[in-house]
């Protein structure tokens, strides 16, 4: 386990294998950014004149490497390019880069830009992120993360690793193969983190869904070898006076089922419960950071396979609670699931429902592979939650529901269907579907992070290819919203 700590002491004396420094763009080459004076001064000035002799120009999540020859007591230093302006989502990517480049070197000093409490954690939380490696399932020699990180600052990082450790959770969970981490699985881990947390849980197997009624989980879990779940866990506070609802996806594979998917768009379906993940990994940082509100986690979980019991379209089914649904194509399953899940938590009599899906290929057509889209059943809300995931340095974006979407749901036989005529507005269409289950009365935001929860290009910045812990960062920031009564 990689060990991270603060250090005031002068940077250029410090015992480490490699120091990070910080520089931005300049008219006349790469300059040295906050942080990096001393580093300056033990190589008599011409730091700004080497990096630019070798091509750096400060332009952000640009890495340079260059020996120190003996001016300061580590061999190497590593200048990150910071960009024009930058803020802590910068100077989260910009130590990110930093790690990766260094992976296999065991002792790190990161001297960025660290002269408030946020940039501290912010320099911190980028470092054990850009640390990451996910190698359960390599046999062969690979470079190993960095053992030690000293940030250069004052404060504390305890906020940084307790978000880390949730957001390392949520990655693991992503990469591990669906042979690995089926529902049963993914619930005896959820009871495994809510023991060492401290959470309330509670397992509903197959058999108690199907006798509780929850026919979405029930039934598109059926087709397949491993049974469904669903889990429920709580966080709460004795001087809460709020209540926040989690909704998370959890399909551990999604081949489709009988509406079966292209092969090309099959090979990541193990990423189809990162939803689900990213709450888990929420209430594990929540339990820990012990803010002022009561916590509700639903995870709800099954493979979608096809199979001589798989559910067909033109099946209908019964949603918790009552409401009936036409399943039109079996690759839309997601939101029977989260259906289930966002009636039960109504239960729980919350203040808010925050649910977080990959649940459509629209969205990526529509906001690309690092943006969450965003709706909501109240515009303030909304506008809430996407200020919230800007701030923990999640790009997202608000969304409408457009109430005329709702038509193309109208089914022949039963209360709605689960997909529409209409191929246009796939991501909106859903939206409006999972509003359909939305207790009465309830403020709730939706969050589809298709796109955002796998990265299957390049890594870039902190985050690495494969899993992200995308949304994590968010939930944990709109539970510490509610808290301070902000939203």
């Amino acid at each position: 386990m990689t060990s991270l700590s603060l250090d005031s002491a002068p940077t250029a004396a410090l015992d480490a294998d490699a120091i990070v420094i910080g520089v931005v763009p300049a008219d006349a080459g790469p300059r040295p950014a906050a942080g990096a004076e001393e580093v300056e001064r033990a190589l008599d000035g011409r730091l700004a004149s080497a990096l630019q002799a070798l091509g750096a120009t400060g332009k952000a999540g640009e890495v340079t490497k260059l020996p120190t020859l003996g001016a300061v007591t580590a061999p190497v230093i590593v200048a990150v390019g910071l960009g024009d302006e930058p803020g802590p989502e910068e100077l989260r990517r910009a130590a990110g880069a930093a790690l990766r480049a260094l992976a296999g070197t065991a002792r790190v000093a990161v001297a960025l830009p660290a002269g408030s409490a946020e940039e501290t954690e912010a320099v911190a939380l980028g470092a054990l992120l850009g640390n990451y490696s996910f190698g359960a399932y390599r046999t062969g020699e690979q470079k190993s993360p960095v053992e030690q990180i000293t940030i250069v600052g004052d404060g504390d990082a305890d906020r940084a690793r307790t978000l880390a450790d949730a957001i390392t959770l949520v990655r693991d969970m992503v990469n591990t193969p669906p042979s690995d981490l089926n529902p049963e699985v993914f619930a005896e881990t959820a009871e495994r983190v809510a023991a060492e947390a401290g959470l309330d849980v509670e397992v509903l197997d197959e058999k108690a869904l199907v006798e509780g009624g929850y026919g979405g989980i029930a039934g598109v879990g059926q087709g397949s070898a491993n049974p469904p779940r669903l889990v429920r866990l709580a966080y709460g506070h004795p001087e809460a006076t709020k209540t926040l609802a989690l909704v998370g996806k959890g399909i551990t594979f999604d081949s489709g089922g009988l509406s079966l998917k292209p092969s090309e768009a099959m090979d990541w379906m193990k990423s189809d419960m990162g939803g689900a993940a990213a709450v888990l990994g929420a209430l594990q940082a929540l339990a820990a950071l012990r803010p002022k509100v009561n916590v509700i986690g639903y995870l709800a979980l099954a493979e979608n396979m096809p199979s001589g019991t798989a559910q067909r379209p033109s099946d209908v089914i019964r949603i918790y609670g009552g409401k009936t649904v036409e399943v039109l194509n079996t690759d839309a399953e997601g939101r029977l699931v989260m259906a289930d899940a966002l009636v039960r938590c109504g239960e729980d009599a919350p203040d808010l429902i925050v649910d977080i899906a990959t649940l459509t290929g629209a969205q990526l057509v529509a906001l690309g592979t690092r943006t969450t889209g965003v709706m909501a059943n109240d515009d303030d809300v909304r506008a809430k939650v996407v200020a919230a995931a800007e701030r923990a340095g999640e790009p997202s974006w608000g969304m409408p529901l457009p109430a005329d979407l709702r038509k193309g749901l109208d089914s022949a036989v039963a209360d709605i269907a689960n997909i529409s005529g209409e191929r246009w507005g796939g991501m909106l269409v859903a939206g409006v579907f999972l509003k359909e289950f939305v207790p009465d009365g309830v403020r709730w935001a939706h969050l589809d992070i298709a796109g955002p929860s796998f990265n299957k290009g390049e890594a870039y910045g902190y985050t690495p290819k494969g899993g992200t812990g995308a949304a994590t960062r968010t939930l944990v920031e709109i539970a510490e919203d509610l808290a301070a009564g902000t939203l």
